[in-house]
């Protein structure tokens, strides 16, 4: 277990009126603890009691990094396929005295298997969300989480630079993640952090657009948005392109929202609300008349998950704070004629902000 991560968490259960937390596979359970779990259809629960050790219920056959997690051994509630998981939830509700608890849950993550199994064997457990401690928790990260997203970035910015000079007219958009992909691979990254978008000509309108078999053409803008996991961390950046000469007014669009990400990465500074780092970015492009064609959030925060606390958006009046990390990626989108988005990663640092992607924002051409 992260003691100092451990520490932080207990206070946050503590200051949300919590007795405990039980987390579930996923970024959560990762982050407090080190153990690498997955979803499926064996159950774990990991117990953070406000005043106790924690506890855990786990496959026998994933037992092992429980101990090695420095879980106490009565306090780990092992099952095999044999004997199943019911015997295991009945005796660690029982153990940790689980009936009348006010136990916080992970509302985006928890099964109704886990939920329900918890209450059939809790008599009287009370179910709240703790997404607002969880949160709190995560957004700050630390030397070594910053270290990793780097790294992220640098192969994921890499591998782009190489297979630019290889985007041709002809090329589907299929083909073109599928050569982004193997070069993320092929450069060092643990994983794709999310299948490539690749969406060109009127595809580009949709922001969250599917690679097709649409070839790429002259005078299309073609976005790539694309990312890698490196020590369990993600990269996010996306980049537009033009596909030979390009009309007037998809160069100016272009121009706009690149105008649009560099106000909003300059108004990055503590204290400053995730509001109104969208507003700097939205009035740029109202401004230039296009306020009706950005219609998603300026940014989301980047840590374990792609997408995740703070996020740039018109509801978000919390301030950002050191140490948080986040995507500017203002967009703007003309249905059936094509679409413009640069998303850049951004640290929020003591004193302003530090953009930590590179890759040039100037319109580059291919094919």
């Amino acid at each position: 277990m992260n003691s100092e991560r451990l520490q932080r968490l207990t206070q946050q259960i503590a200051a949300h009126g919590l007795d405990g937390l039980a987390l579930v596979p996923g970024p959560n359970l990762f982050y407090v603890s080190g153990i690498h779990t997955h979803m499926s259809e064996r159950p774990v629960v990991l117990f953070l009691p406000a005043d106790d050790d924690p506890a855990i219920i786990i496959p026998t056959l994933e037992a092992m990094k429980a101990q090695d997690a420095g879980i106490p051994a009565e306090r780990i509630f092992d099952w095999n396929d044999a004997e199943g998981y019911h015997g295991a939830f009945q005796q660690a509700c029982a153990h940790l005295e689980l009936a009348d608890y006010m136990l916080g849950v992970e509302a985006l993550h928890m099964r109704v298997l886990e939920m329900q199994l918890l209450q059939r064997y809790a008599p009287g457990l009370q179910i709240a969300h703790a997404e607002p401690a969880l949160s709190a928790l995560r957004s700050v990260k630390d030397a070594a989480e910053i270290a990793a997203m780097e790294k992220a970035i640098a192969i994921a910015e890499k591998s782009l630079g190489r297979i630019v000079p290889r985007i041709k007219v002809g090329l589907s958009e299929r083909q073109i993640a599928a050569m982004l992909t193997q070069e993320l691979l092929a450069s060092g990254a643990d994983s794709i952090a999310f299948g490539p978008i690749v969406s060109s000509g009127p595809n580009s309108a949709s922001p969250h657009a599917v690679p097709t078999n649409r070839t790429i053409r002259p005078g299309d803008l073609l976005v790539i948005d694309w990312g890698v996991y490196v020590d369990d961390y993600p990269s996010d950046i996306t980049r537009t392109f033009a596909v030979g000469p390009i009309d007037d007014e998809l160069r100016r669009i272009y121009e706009v929202v690149k105008m649009a990400n560099e106000e909003a990465r300059k108004a990055v500074r503590p204290g400053v609300s995730g509001q109104e780092i969208d507003r700097v970015a939205r009035e740029v492009i109202e401004d230039a008349g296009y306020g009706e064609y950005f219609f998603h959030r300026t940014g989301h925060g980047l840590g374990l998950e792609v997408h995740e606390t703070p996020d740039m958006s018109q509801v978000n009046d919390a301030s950002i704070a050191p140490g948080n990390v986040f995507t500017i990626e203002p967009g703007i989108y003309l249905t059936g004629h094509g679409g413009v988005r640069i998303e850049d990663n951004v640290l929020a640092t003591a004193d302003g902000s530090r953009t930590m992607t590179s890759y040039s924002r100037e319109l580059i051409t291919v094919g």
